[in-house]
C-alpha cells in the first residue's frame, strides 16, 4: 500500500465532517432566530409594563392631589366648626349673663317695691315698653339687640374707621346717620349712649397706648358725627369706651374680632327733659 500525502490526508479526514458542521450551524442559527424573538417580546413586554407604570404612577399622583384637597377642604371645615362652637359658647355665656342681670335687676326691684309699700309710697312699675318695638335698621353686618332694659345697636368698626385709629371712612357719616335716623324714628327722646369697644389686636404704630384710649376715641368721633350731621342734642348722648373688655365672641379667630371691634348705639329707656 502506498503512502498518501500529508495533504491527501487532511482532505479524507475533513470530508466526512463537513455535513456535520453543516448541521451545526443550522441549528446554532435557529436558536439565534429563538432568542431574538424572546428578545423582542421581552423588550414588548418591558415597554408595556413601563406604559402601565406611568399609568399608574399618573393615577396615584391624581389620587394624592384630590386626598390633599380634601383633607384641606376637612381642615377648613373643623376650623369653621371651631368658630360656630366658640361663638355658640360665647352665645350661651352671654346669655347666662344676661338673665342673671335680669333676675338681680328684677330683685332689686322687688325689694324697692316691697321697700315703698311698707313705708306708704306708690309702687314701682317696671317701664318695659320699650322693648316691646326695635328700631328697624336693615343696613348690612348691623345688628340690634335687647340687652336687659336697653337696646343695643351694633355698628362694626371696619365700616367706620381706618384701623388702629378713629379717623372715620368716607362710608362712615351715611352708615352712622342712617342708624341715627332709624334710632329717632322709634325713640325720639331716649337717651342714647355711645360705646366704644375694641378687639384684643396689640395697637403697633398707633397713637392711642391703649385700647381703652381707641374706644373712646371712636366714641368720640361718633359722638361730634352725630351732633354735627344727624342733628342731635348733646343732652341726648353720653359717651364711654370699654376697650377689649367686654367681647362678643372669641378674639381666637378673626371673625369674632371683626365682631368684638364696633361701636354700640344704646337705647336706654330714660328720656331727655323727662318727656
Amino acid at each position: 500500500m502506498r503512502h498518501l500525502a500529508p495533504a491527501r490526508w487532511l482532505v479524507v479526514l475533513l470530508l466526512p465532517a463537513l455535513p456535520g458542521c453543516a448541521e451545526n450551524s443550522l441549528v446554532l442559527k435557529g436558536q439565534l432566530d429563538k432568542f431574538q424573538q424572546q428578545q423582542t417580546a421581552l423588550s414588548r413586554q418591558k415597554d408595556d409594563l413601563q406604559n402601565r407604570a406611568s399609568t399608574l404612577d399618573r393615577d396615584n399622583q391624581e389620587l394624592i392631589a384630590r386626598l390633599t384637597q380634601e383633607k384641606q377642604r376637612v381642615k377648613v371645615l373643623e376650623d369653621q366648626l371651631g368658630v360656630l362652637r366658640n361663638q355658640l359658647a360665647d352665645n350661651n355665656a352671654q346669655l347666662a349673663r344676661l338673665r342673671e342681670d335680669k333676675k338681680s335687676t328684677d330683685q332689686k326691684v322687688q325689694a324697692l317695691t316691697a321697700s315703698l309699700q311698707r313705708q306708704g309710697g306708690a309702687p314701682i312699675v317696671p317701664n318695659n315698653s320699650l322693648l316691646q318695638t326695635l328700631p328697624a335698621i336693615n343696613l348690612p353686618e348691623v345688628y340690634v339687640r335687647r340687652d336687659g332694659d336697653v337696646i343695643r345697636v351694633e355698628l362694626p368698626a371696619h365700616r367706620l374707621f381706618e384701623p388702629g385709629n378713629n379717623r372715620l371712612l368716607p362710608g362712615a357719616a351715611q352708615l352712622l346717620s342712617a342708624a341715627a335716623a332709624e334710632i329717632l324714628r322709634s325713640y325720639p327722646y331716649q337717651i342714647l349712649g355711645i360705646e366704644g369697644h375694641t378687639d384684643s389686636d396689640p395697637l403697633f404704630n398707633s397713637q392711642w397706648p391703649s385700647h381703652h384710649q381707641l374706644s373712646i376715641g371712636r366714641a368720640m368721633a361718633v359722638y361730634d358725627l352725630l351732633v354735627t350731621q344727624a342733628r342731635i342734642q348733646p343732652a341726648q348722648l353720653f359717651v364711654a369706651g370699654h376697650g377689649a373688655n367686654h367681647p362678643l365672641f372669641s378674639n381666637a379667630t378673626p371673625a369674632g374680632k371683626q365682631r368684638n371691634a364696633r361701636i354700640e348705639l344704646v337705647i336706654y329707656p330714660e328720656t331727655v327733659g323727662g318727656k
